[in-house]
């Protein structure tokens, strides 16, 4: 057992062999410990050495860099150990008649070897600075890394060596655990040989007590002398009793024989448990050196964990260094004031002490008046006629005041009765100008206008239909076309086109009914920038001469107070739904001024009664309801539009239910315009689902049509409005590009390519009432491009409101409105703050996080504010507060805008509105509308911002130091781009005529194909 014994331990990797150290001999570790082993030995060494070296060195003298070096070299050294060392150690094993005993146990191992692991020598100088707090700030940053890198290659060596004693331990105690066994086993044995024994040695007793009765029993024969007949039986007995003797003798002397066999086991079992017991001690050895290096391990984590905590005291003494100093410069600053106005308050002390001399000789000379009158008689009474004929003075004044009130009054009715009928009298003039020509142009005019447009109709720049009616105003001498003469005499001929065209799209062009069906609208029902897009584009149309309506859900969140008007109607509209008709509501107001229809399901499900608008676990079924009840509304009132407008995937349904099931009842004369604001949300649902509208599974659920192309089971109701819809629009013309791509369309590429020709993007616009600092009501001090000073006041008003620094009025800030969802680029958000506390700005950040299921979001942004507490210059306000969006607009001198991907983006816009410089990514919308101001690709007018591309720190940092920068060293050009960006037109007036132009084609296109 002892032979197998050492088998064991060798066959483990344990031998033995000369260290070069010490001359003891010593069980070696395994080979994967031998690299750890080797590097630790060679450390100490290297520490012996150094600690020569720094008894040599002057106590006031501060470790240097080449120190960290020295250590770096020795490491790499110590690392690149031979390789033919650790083969050698490999090789050399102990023989296999080698007894455990003789072995030397592992205790005897160097301890001087591990104790000085290289740990101690290297930590020291970082001991020294953590506890000499002078020292510190001495010391380079290079300095602190090197020997955290130190200590954690030290960390390492310590962990790989833990591992392999770990598992020596583990393979030791599982040998222990089957000698154990094994000893079970033979004590058993042993229990039941002693049993045996015990029985035979009865047995033994009783064969004696046998054999005295036998003894006893012939000698009673040989006296009494038996018969033979009884002698012979006797005979037979004695004969039998013999057998028996002799069979027990045998057993015996087998139970003999095991039990020495078993004494010899015993002995032999003995010997292992000696050697057991001499593993049980190795294995406290074991488990010693494993606390050792525990505590080696936790000390090295507590120095490096100082050395972290110090390293970033050292950052933020340098930071409040760095403010102390600005503190310090702006107390200087304000001191040099102080001192002026000290100066300035002596003068004019002095002039008040010469003015003071002065009143005091008027005042002598005043008594001296005073006594003069009240000794004259005379003078009293001619004082008091004096006052009298003030007194009728001041009677007559009034009544000439009234007069001429009274003169002002009727001058300025006049003056309105005169201008309201010198309006009247241009209004009549404009109608009957387009009808009366004009005799005021000579006719070579006439003739060169007739040369210009047939020279575009050959060059081919307009159409045929185009030249006719332009000749024939010109031959009519209309107005018109002099006054757009007259207006492009100064511009290129591309512009002069675009003007005359404009004349022929007026005669043209007819009235449109246009239908709204959405989820959204502003200000009554708004969750994200749908509703300002429904909200501005119906207005735009509106004041374009068209019948714009809208069609809503009627929920319970809405703001009512933003309705006006609103009354429902005496009607019960029914529509289908799940197989049986459900009874609505339909309610009716105007919002914006624009005609609004609320519709109220009568639904157990309560579809729209539910505190939100989105978000609800039946979102298909409420919003498939709800577009085929708009339907049905507009079939009862019998409504005949030309366009019906959808919009995002909450009203996709739209497109198929119109053409599959409602053209067909004679709702036929509308074209379905569908526009996708963002192409994230599709609203895919299992196809089982669509049936509930009414509509044919099986027909729509085809790979043409509704199916959706990652699952053949589930349908997706924007493919099925791409598919439905013949007008297909999208928020900006980068985006239309983006989504037709693999990364961007979100499996919709394939869908918008095959229907490209119907397929465009048209930026969207603000509502340029409702965002004008001119006469924004939320903002303290209203100001335009011609008048930034009310841009300061509400930057200072903002400052007191969120406890900002406030002594430098030059001190830059970023703003940044978002809601806080990965699509904005939250990381980047991060990054700005704390880039812009560094480079000396201030951020501030309006955010909330309105998905239930990102709030981790919300908590780390907690968690970062709540880390700025005490700071100045930072502010993250998570809420949405209408009032102060539009304070900080106002207040912030650059914008960010770090979106992943941005559809459109109205941030930007509105930013550029209130003279906020934006820093944006290049991505959808924000590619269409902000150009960097280094980009020399792009038309000097056009530049108005700062873009990056990469979505890193590295590009924020390249846009948002560009900014800051050109804002802190050239305040005029500064301000030269802000007065830019505010008069950048970002109405819907440009967008609105896309749409109208949109619009006007497809009806056209269908009114052609009726005549055909």
């Amino acid at each position: 057992m002892a032979s197998k014994l050492s088998t064991c331990f060798l066959s483990h990797g344990w031998g033995s062999f000369d260290c070069k150290l010490s001359n003891e001999r010593f069980l070696a570790p395994s080979l994967r410990l031998l690299p750890a082993s080797c590097k630790m030995r060679h450390r100490n060494f290297s520490s012996q050495q150094r600690r020569q070296q720094t008894r040599k060195v002057s106590p006031d003298q501060h470790p240097t860099n080449s120190h960290f070096q020295s250590n770096g070299v020795e490491d790499v050294e110590s690392e690149n150990v031979s390789a033919d060392g650790v083969s050698s150690l490999s090789q050399e094993t102990a023989p296999d008649d080698v007894d455990v005993d003789s072995l030397v146990d592992i205790e005897h191992i160097n301890d001087n070897a591990l104790t000085h692991l290289n740990v101690s020598e290297e930590m020291k100088p970082l001991g020294i600075n953590v506890k000499s707090g002078e020292q510190l700030p001495g010391f380079q940053l290079e300095d602190l890394v090197g020997m955290i890198r130190n200590a954690e290659k030290n960390i390492l060596l310590l962990n790989q060596a833990r591992v392999c004693a770990l598992q020596d331990l583990g393979k030791i105690i599982s040998e222990k655990d089957a000698l154990q066994g094994e000893i079970n086993i033979l004590e058993m044995r042993l229990a039941e040989t002693n049993a045996r024994i015990k029985v035979a040695a009865q047995e033994k007793i009783h064969v004696e007590i046998l054999e005295e009765q036998l003894v006893n029993l012939r000698n009673e024969l040989s006296h009494m002398g038996a018969t033979e007949g009884s002698g012979l039986d006797m005979h037979e007995n004695w004969n039998k009793a013999l057998d028996g003797v002799h069979s027990l003798g045998e057993e015996l002397s087998l139970l003999r024989t095991e039990n020495l066999s078993l004494k010899d086991d015993i002995l032999a079992l003995k010997k292992e448990l000696s050697l057991v017991q001499k593993t049980d001690e190795r294995v406290v050895m074991l488990e010693k050196d494993r606390s050792f290096f525990e505590s080696g391990l936790k000390e090295l984590e507590f120095k490096l964990i100082a050395s972290q905590e110090d390293v970033s005291k050292l950052s933020t003494l340098k930071f409040e260094c760095k403010n102390l100093w600005d503190r310090v410069e702006n107390l200087q600053v304000l001191l040099d004031r102080a001192t002026d106005q000290a100066d300035q308050a002596i003068l004019v002390l002095q002039q008040n002490h010469d003015l003071r001399k002065k009143v005091d000789m008027l005042e002598e000379s005043l008594e001296e008046v005073n006594v003069y009158k009240l000794s004259s008689e005379k003078m009293q009474q001619y004082n008091s006629l004096m006052q009298q004929k003030i007194k009728l003075l001041e009677e007559r004044l009034d009544r000439s005041d009234e007069e001429i009130l009274s003169y002002v009054k009727s001058y300025q009715e006049s003056i309105k009765e005169f201008q309201d009928t010198l309006n009247s009298l241009k209004e009549e003039s404009k109608r009957r100008a387009p009808n009366e020509p004009v005799d005021d142009m000579p006719w070579d005019f006439w003739s060169r206008l007739l040369l210009i447009i047939d020279g575009w109709l050959l060059e081919k720049k307009i159409s045929v239909n185009n030249a006719k009616l332009l000749r024939e105003m010109v031959w009519k001498r209309d107005g018109r076309i002099r006054d757009a003469y007259m207006v492009c005499r100064d511009k290129n001929e591309h512009e002069a086109v675009t003007i005359f065209l404009k004349l022929t799209s007026s005669q043209k062009r007819s009235r449109l009914h246009i239908i709204h069906i959405a989820a959204e609208m502003a200000p009554v029902a708004k969750v994200g920038g749908l509703g300002d897009v429904v909200t501005g584009l119906s207005r735009a149309l509106q004041k374009k001469g068209h019948l714009v309506e809208i069609v809503l859900p009627k929920y319970d969140c809405m703001q009512y107070d933003r309705t006006r008007d609103l009354r429902v109607l005496d009607m019960e509209l029914e529509s289908y739904f799940d197989g049986q008709l459900f009874k609505n509501k339909v309610w009716v107001g105007t919002v914006e001024g624009l005609p609004v229809y609320f519709i109220e399901p009568h639904h157990p499900s309560k579809f729209f009664w539910r505190g939100k608008v989105y978000g609800e676990h039946d979102d298909f079924k409420r919003f498939s309801y709800f577009s085929r009840a708009a339907l049905e509304l507009l079939l009862q009132s019998g409504k005949n539009p030309d366009i019906i407008h959808c919009h995002d995937w909450q009203t996709a349904f739209v497109a198929p239910l119109y053409w599959d099931l409602y053209a067909p009842k004679g709702l036929n004369s509308a074209r379905i315009c569908f526009t996708c604001h963002n192409f994230e949300y599709q609203g895919t649902a299992p196809a089982s689902e669509m049936a509930s509208c009414g509509l044919d599974v099986h027909h729509l659920n085809r790979p043409d049509r509704m199916q959706d192309n990652s699952g053949h089971d589930r349908v997706n109701p924007v493919k099925g409005a791409i598919v439905f819809s013949n007008i297909v629009t999208t928020v900006s013309p980068t985006y239309a590009q983006e989504v037709r791509t693999s990364e961007g369309g979100r499996g919709l590429h394939l869908t918008l390519n095959s229907h490209s020709k119907k397929f465009i993007g048209i930026l969207n616009g603000i509502d340029s009432d409702a965002w004008n600092p001119a006469t924004d009501v939320f903002l303290k001090s209203q100001y335009s491009a011609n008048d930034l000073q009310g841009k300061a006041e509400n930057k200072e008003a903002l400052r007191k409101h969120l406890g900002l620094a406030s002594a430098d009025t030059r001190q830059p800030m970023v703003g940044c409105i978002t809601r806080l969802v990965p699509q904005k680029g939250i990381h980047l958000i991060r990054h700005a703050i704390y880039r812009t506390l560094e480079l000396g700005g201030q951020f501030v950040l309006l955010g909330s996080s309105p998905v239930p299921h990102i709030q981790g979001l919300r908590v780390e942004f907690e968690g970062i504010a709540n880390y700025f507490k005490g700071d100045d210059n930072i502010r993250l306000i998570l809420k949405y507060d209408e009032s102060l969006s539009h304070l900080i607009y106002a207040a912030s001198d650059m914008f960010l805008i770090p979106s992943m991907f941005e559809p459109c983006g109205l941030t930007q816009m509105v930013a550029m509105r209130y003279g906020s410089i934006p820093i944006a990514r290049k991505t959808g919308g924000l590619n269409d509308s902000v150009f960097d101001v280094d980009d020399d690709t792009i038309p000097l007018q056009f530049r108005n911002g700062y873009t990056f591309l990469n979505p890193d720190e590295q590009g924020l940092n390249s846009a948002l130091d560009r900014a800051l920068n050109h804002y802190k060293t050239n305040k005029e050009s500064w301000e030269q781009l802000v007065k830019k960006d505010m008069n950048i037109d970002f109405s819907w007036e440009s967008s609105a005529s896309q749409y109208e132009e949109l619009y006007e084609k497809s009806v056209a296109k269908a009114r052609a194909a009726i005549h055909v």
